[in-house]
């Protein structure tokens, strides 16, 4: 058999064998249409659970609808903003609101840090002790929630009776949860206790993606320790700390559970959170509009807020 004749045949068989081109075109997918194959159903799932209630909730927020009572939807307007942007009781919420966001964030932040750095260094029991931090990051808010209500209860807990021990005054007549003065410290505190370890496990990130030999050259050019903190651990660490300050921002703002079933928003309304304004209007008062718009105004101003931060944190980056 001749060259010819065996390249000749060798065509027919592959010719034989490969399947028609319009059923490579039906069989055969890109990589990329493999790729959207697989992710557009769980886009659409997330767009369905996230994308529909946003929805629905703007068009709520326009009408004078509540859900306890079997009526059409009544057009209002922007009634119901104007009756937020108006009151007064609502904008000392806010206060509150950003009261608490603020010293949650600077404690979560300090207390993270330090802890951060006293795990990094290598110790016995270093391990032991990382879990034992992590641990209220792990409990469910509800958890955390009713175990401080117990620790603080002013008749059997067990804290008020150790303030009690050192001031001499009865555990009865001591109590911060029902303190005006204590109450809004109180839910900051325990909230700091809660996620601080969250933000420690992002500074401790941060503190081991720095590179040892700059340390070591900074050992070399004899810099305290003080000195190397300042100048290489912190300015290297700081867009790690500007993440968790926007994380925990977003998780403090929102912050609803934990402080409901410590205070209720009590005493008074020292502790209540525009987020127990929204769960009072939408689940005592049923004014599911007015709710609704109020929860616009809130995802407004926190994805504003949370756009101009991420532009600032881009360019701390680049530098």
């Amino acid at each position: 058999m001749t060259g010819m004749d065996t390249t000749t045949t060798f065509a027919d068989r592959a010719s034989k064998r490969a399947p028609p081109r319009s059923a490579r075109r039906v069989v055969g997918l890109s990589d990329r249409a493999v790729v959207w194959l697989f992710i557009a159903p769980t886009m659409l799932l997330l767009l369905a659970i996230n994308i529909f209630p946003l929805i629905w909730a703007i068009r709520l927020s326009f009408t004078g609808f509540m859900a306890n009572l079997p009526r059409p939807l009544g057009f209002v307007g922007i009634a119901n903003y104007v009756d937020i942007l108006t009151d007064e009781d609502l904008w000392t919420n806010f206060q509150v609101t950003a009261h608490f966001v603020f010293w949650t964030i600077a404690l979560q932040v300090l207390i993270g840090l330090a802890l951060a750095l006293l795990i990094n260094q290598k110790f016995r029991g270093h391990s032991f002790w990382t879990t034992v931090i992590l641990l209220p990051m792990m409990l469910s808010p509800a958890v955390v929630g009713n175990f401080w209500t117990l620790l603080l209860q002013p008749q059997i807990g067990p804290f008020n009776y150790f303030i009690g021990f050192f001031t001499g005054a009865p555990a009865s007549s001591f109590t911060m949860i029902g303190s005006v003065k204590l109450a809004p410290w109180t839910i900051v505190m325990v909230n700091t206790w809660m996620w601080t370890p969250y933000v420690m496990l992002i500074c401790l990130a941060g503190l081991r993606s720095i590179p040892e030999f700059i340390y070591e050259a900074a050992e070399v050019d004899r810099a305290s320790p003080w000195r190397q903190f300042w100048s290489i651990t912190l300015p290297m660490v700081t867009p790690f700390l500007m993440l968790a300050v926007l994380f925990q921002a977003i998780q403090s703002f929102e912050m609803f559970d934990l402080v409901n079933l410590l205070t209720s928003g009590g005493p008074g309304s020292t502790t209540e959170l525009v987020s127990i304004t929204l769960k009072r209007a939408a689940f005592e008062k049923w004014e599911t509009g007015y709710a609704s718009a109020l929860a616009v105004i809130l995802f407004v101003t926190v994805f504003g807020a949370a756009n101009i931060y991420v532009r600032v944190l881009n360019k701390v980056k680049q530098q």
